[in-house]
């Protein structure tokens, strides 16, 4: 089904001029009452609403067309127009796309704004050159370490096996002395509860979906850095649209960061309540400990700098320079 589906996008986008009552299929990954979901149908209402059905975007949530590691692929081979993307899970592609996975590097909602300020012009360049367009980006909740028992140094990880979720992550771990271990999100409350792994760093958005309260105590808002998720389009799919579509597209997508930005910041605050409410212990971490973790940052922003070259070191310069 999805090859027949990819392939129908394919004819509709390789097509004539495009004309009233356009229908894009968009790929996301995640459930319709995830937050992300949420403010892209928004947007695809939008517009809708802007063009008069002269551009009909059908989103398709929880990876029904397309898996989060091939959504990137698809718009790029123009099997759809439009996507949603993890914008560090390309991080194998280019470390540049992983620099708002860097560790206290952006660690809170304004420094994360300057550092996809200063980052994106690339992040475009990148993609242009492959045949696409970043349309918006919207961050998750800052990360935080979760574990089952407190935590008030970097010792205190020591030989813990630590659940990671990508190569940043599994670096962090091995840097704080854990042990890093893979774990997917369905399978999370079974390895925390055979001890298959005793701690973690997610989003309070992502504890929350996993009932992290059933089998963690304690939340350290370390907010270590602000990851974000891309909507990409293919460059084609634009350029034969109207100008006035194409007009209404640009400014929805203006409308769909600023709305996305505000309801991750309140998405912060209203899952780390619900996690306190189930009796999650939330705290800030110890002054030491911070800047323990703070100090292994700095270790992984320089490594990051290295692998990225020279475009990471003028990433980091424009940021700083902010």
């Amino acid at each position: 089904m999805r090859n027949i589906l990819g392939a129908v996008s394919v004819l509709g986008l390789l097509a004539g001029p495009a004309g009233a009552g356009d229908r894009w299929d968009m790929p996301t990954p995640y459930a319709d009452n995830n937050f992300h979901t949420v403010n892209i149908k928004q947007f695809a209402d939008d517009v809708a609403q802007a063009t008069d059905g002269a551009l009909e975007i059908v989103v398709h949530s929880a990876a029904s067309l397309f898996k989060l590691p091939e959504i990137k692929r698809a718009v790029q081979t123009g099997q759809v127009p439009i996507g949603e993307v993890l914008m560090s899970a390309l991080g194998n592609e280019d470390p540049l796309y992983e620099v708002d996975s860097v560790p206290f590097l952006a660690a809170d909602y304004d420094a994360a704004r300057k550092l996809w300020t200063a980052s994106r012009p690339m992040i475009e360049a990148r993609l242009d050159r492959q045949g696409m367009m970043v349309l918006f980006a919207v961050p998750w909740p800052p990360q935080a370490l979760f574990a089952k028992t407190p935590l008030t140094a970097i010792a205190d990880l020591e030989g813990v096996r630590f659940r990671v979720y990508n190569a940043m992550t599994g670096r962090l771990a091995e840097l704080m002395g854990a042990l890093p271990t893979t774990v997917q999100m369905p399978e999370l409350p079974q390895a925390f509860s055979t001890g298959m792994v005793s701690a973690m760093i997610t989003s309070p958005s992502f504890a929350v979906d996993t009932q992290a309260w059933d089998f963690v105590d304690h939340m350290y808002q370390t907010r270590a850095m602000v990851p974000k998720d891309m909507v990409i389009m293919h460059r084609r799919a634009f350029q034969r649209l109207d100008g006035a579509v194409q007009a209404a597209l640009l400014a929805a997508a203006e409308s769909a960061e600023e709305r996305g930005w505000r309801m991750s910041a309140e998405e912060t605050a209203a899952k780390t309540q619900v996690l306190a409410d189930n009796g999650m212990n939330v705290a800030e971490p110890a002054e030491a400990f911070m800047a323990e973790l703070q100090a292994i940052g700095q270790t992984m922003i320089a490594e990051w700098v290295e692998s990225a070259g020279p475009d990471g070191a003028a990433v980091i310069a424009a940021y700083r320079d902010r």
